[in-house]
């Protein structure tokens, strides 16, 4: 029997950002001889990859079935993932170690803006990096200084269009895949209105906002940023079930140990379309807990800016406490993030983070940076033509390196071409 000659790496796409960026990256690398397959769970993955491509639409309970046999029989070498914490994600996941597959998971950057995250096997509480600040401080001897790049151009239009259109053909493809269910919770016709009431109160928000930033500013003050409920970073990696309850726990820590004169700003998160009233919320937590004079609600603002002036972050395991260490602030962890590293973070209770909170060690966190840019971080984004560009040759640079060569620095030299040429 003639055996199938086959191209040294076969790539699968499943699930992808809203928009081209998973075309754009598999037609990229088609061109450079891979094999490149796709199975589409809905019909915003159906738009999105509007060449070639094939449609599961069985249930959940045979997928894994499904995905080991399309592996197995079309030769896949790679696994290419958008998050790793989707139900589907996981089981292809799994699946894939099984046959020795290698996994590539993608995800919005560590450090942002600008930089997406490309790992193997896992991101943020499923991350291979290490802990230990030593081996940062290891790693990092041999690696250039950060880079100073200009800023990738974004737009939020354009993420909005990318969107509405992957989520539009989600909800008008169900009966074409019938038992597909969307990761997040919630519906996504009530996302879209949700959206349309924030851009119908975002005049009135930012006059509040203001308010609130004249009120605080020159005193002394924590900030806590909110994420969303809907986030694995919530659901998955960490203690809390939803941000209301990370939201109570941060503010009766801060009604029964906070100083005085301490104040608490809680910060909205931008991305938040959902009905739900935080500013009410958050003035009759802090009432319950007799503080309401101390605690203050904000939706808007300078994220960065407002970390630099204050006197320490609280955050589950966003990536604003990346923003907050590079500042040079204080950051308490609540839940499972990659940059909770002893002598950057506070390593103590979030009882004593009131009274003496920990300052990041500045040298550690520079290595740490250095590192993530060397092996976990490629240039570019989502929202502009320009961005994606960019972003898909950062991820082919890093895809089609050697493996010993992938945390080279030479990686980091190959991202700031890219974004010289496309900015």
């Amino acid at each position: 029997m003639k055996l199938i000659d086959r191209p040294q790496r076969s790539f699968l796409f499943l699930q992808g950002p809203p928009g081209p960026f998973f075309a754009m990256l598999g037609a990229e690398l088609r061109a450079r001889g891979c094999a490149v397959h796709r199975i589409n769970l809905n019909g915003g993955d159906k738009r999105d990859w509007s060449e070639g491509g094939v449609d599961y639409r069985g249930p959940v309970s045979r997928w894994p079935i499904f995905v080991d046999r399309y592996m197995r029989e079309n030769g896949i070498t790679d696994l290419m993932l958008y998050g790793d914490c989707r139900p589907m994600h996981i089981a292809a996941h799994g699946m894939a170690k099984l046959r020795g597959i290698a996994i590539h998971v993608l995800e919005e950057g560590y450090i942002r803006p600008d930089w997406m995250t490309l790992e193997p096997d896992g991101v943020n509480g499923r991350s291979t990096l290490s802990r230990d600040p030593q081996w940062f401080l290891d790693q990092a001897r041999n690696l250039p200084p950060v880079p100073v790049l200009p800023p990738i151009t974004a737009s939020f239009g354009r993420r909005a269009h990318d969107s509405y259109w992957h989520y539009h053909r989600i909800v008008t493809g169900r009966l074409h895949f019938p038992y597909y269910r969307p990761h997040r919770p919630g519906s996504i016709i009530m996302d879209g209105f949700g959206w349309l009431n924030r851009f119908r109160l975002a005049k009135r928000r930012a006059r509040e906002a203001e308010a609130v930033l004249r009120a605080i500013k020159g005193s002394d003050y924590f900030l806590f940023p909110l994420q969303l409920t809907a986030d694995y970073q919530i659901r998955a990696h960490s203690p809390f079930g939803d941000m209301k309850t990370a939201a109570e726990y941060v503010i009766e820590s801060f009604g029964r140990h906070a100083p005085s004169s301490a104040r608490l700003v809680v910060k909205e998160h931008p991305l938040d379309s959902t009905f739900f009233d935080w500013c009410s919320f958050v003035r009759k937590t802090a009432r319950r807990f007799g503080c309401e004079d101390r605690i203050f609600h904000i939706d808007g603002g300078d994220l960065e800016a407002l970390s630099s002036a204050s006197r320490g972050m609280i955050c589950v395991n966003s990536t604003s406490g990346t923003l907050a260490l590079a500042c040079g602030t204080p950051v308490m962890v609540l839940g499972d993030a990659i940059y909770d590293i002893p002598g950057m973070t506070h390593q103590g209770r979030l009882d004593e983070f009131w009274t003496a909170p920990k300052q990041p060690d500045v040298r550690l966190f520079d290595a740490f940076h250095r590192v993530l840019l060397a092996r976990c971080l490629i240039r570019g984004g989502l929202a502009s033509q320009s961005a994606t560009r960019i972003l898909v040759q950062s991820t082919i640079e890093r895809l089609m390196m050697p493996t010993e060569l992938r945390v080279a620095s030479t990686v980091i030299e190959v991202e700031a071409r890219w974004a010289r040429r496309g900015t």
